[in-house]
């Protein structure tokens, strides 16, 4: 029971997330119909598709969280694409930190969109830079320790 109310609570953010960017969308497109072509106008138009972005990826990662829950705690959802099979908790966590890296590099071209100049952005980009290092190497271990899971259930299954 505790378990469905992630899957649904996770649903319910990503789900909001996801019409909130649409609303957010509407809105900034109709404001910016009267600028269309001036400079100012054009940066706000920029800087909005890329905090969409950011909206809707972390959309999508708590939309990848309930989907996995659900398929690892309570049964399979018939119809996902192969690309959402969630078998094991290495998988959510493949799938997630994927999602992670591409929205840590749209946060920084969002701060990259308005920055006016110093050495603050060369501390954010190495900042982000160590983080998805840290994402990448733990990445390649969850792969190493998927690989020899996988080679594994192989093995039994020949001998059977």
């Amino acid at each position: 029971f505790v378990v469905e109310l992630g899957v649904l609570s996770s649903f319910a953010f990503a789900l909001m997330l996801f019409i909130s960017s649409v609303v957010q969308t509407f809105v900034t497109l109709r404001n910016a119909i009267s600028g269309l072509g001036d400079e100012e106008s054009s940066q706000k138009l920029l800087v909005s598709a890329i905090e969409q972005a950011d909206t809707l990826l972390v959309a999508t990662a708590l939309l990848i969280i309930s989907l996995g829950l659900q398929s690892l705690f309570i049964g399979r959802i018939e119809g996902l694409p192969n690309w959402l099979n969630i078998r094991t908790f290495d998988d959510l966590k493949g799938k997630l930190l994927s999602v992670i890296v591409v929205a840590l590099a749209v946060k920084f071209f969002s701060f990259a969109s308005n920055w006016k100049g110093g050495t603050d952005i060369l501390l954010l980009g190495g900042t982000i830079a160590l983080v998805i290092l840290a994402l990448a190497v733990y990445g390649g271990v969850l792969e190493r320790s998927s690989g020899k899971y996988k080679s594994e259930e192989l093995g039994d299954a020949r001998e059977e």
